[in-house]
């Protein structure tokens, strides 16, 4: 069990768009990349917050 080859990639592919079909990657690939960003933003925001609570505690 380990890395996957050019093969599986290419039937994974296949059966993504066999299951979701041609217009509805596009809306998938959207849903995918937002939930992403709202992921990064929610970590960064739990960074600042935390280096905020240090910095008070100092003072």
């Amino acid at each position: 069990m380990g890395r996957l080859g050019t093969t599986e990639i290419i039937l994974i592919i296949a059966v993504i768009l066999l299951l979701f079909g041609g217009k509805k990657i596009p809306e998938l690939m959207k849903g995918l990349g937002s939930g992403v960003k709202e992921f990064k933003k929610a970590a960064k925001g739990e960074e600042d917050a935390s280096v905020a609570k240090k910095e008070d505690e100092t003072k």
